[in-house]
């Protein structure tokens, strides 16, 4: 997994009407250093109508939606948030990364990490006996907590998981390297000063 101290944690929330995706909720989290530093979360105004199901999973209604900025200018205040660094994201290549490119966001060359990914590489080691890999579940798992289908939320837990994730891995190395040095009684000692 790739080894990120700053970036940007993000989800989306969206409602389909007649075959074409709307966004309801565009939202993320700037990472730096393991802390969450700024945050940004905007609903998005639609005309269409929402789902049932969307509202019973989001708790998002056409009342909280009714004054909230239009779709424009909520992915460009989303853009200017992101600007160039990285992004993760919790199956966000299959969803939210083609969604924001039908708006002429393509950020493509910034994601860095799909935590669905690595959630599914981890499945058999340490997240062994886990019963799905949705990102709620996964979250349960290693012990954090939040409310999922709140794009906000999703993207700390994104986030949270993936400091997890980094620190297992860190964990890992260091384990590895001490193993190493143990393994060779000669490793923690500098024997280059014996044959000058």
């Amino acid at each position: 997994m790739e080894i990120l101290r700053e970036y940007i944690s993000f989800d989306l929330e969206f409602n389909n009407h007649e075959g074409k995706t709307h966004l309801i909720q565009v939202s993320a989290v700037h990472f730096r250093d393991g802390t969450e530093v700024a945050a940004f979360d905007s609903y998005v105004y639609t005309d269409v109508p929402l789902k049932s199901f969307i509202n019973g999973l989001t708790g998002i209604t056409t009342v909280t939606l009714k004054d909230a900025p239009k779709v424009d200018q909520v992915l460009k205040n989303f853009h200017s948030f992101v600007g160039e660094l990285p992004l993760i994201g919790y199956n966000a290549a299959n969803s939210d990364l083609p969604l924001l490119l039908e708006h002429g966001f393509d950020y493509s060359s910034q994601y860095s990490v799909d935590l669905y990914d690595e959630a599914f590489k981890r499945r058999s080691s340490d997240l062994h006996g886990i019963a799905n890999l949705k990102l709620q579940t996964v979250a349960s798992f290693l012990g954090l907590k939040g409310k999922s289908h709140n794009s906000l939320e999703d993207a700390r837990m994104t986030a949270e998981v993936y400091e997890v994730f980094l620190e297992s891995d860190e964990g890992k190395l260091l384990l590895s390297a001490q193993s190493n040095l143990n393994s060779n009684p000669f490793g923690g000692i500098d024997l280059s000063k014996l044959f000058d």
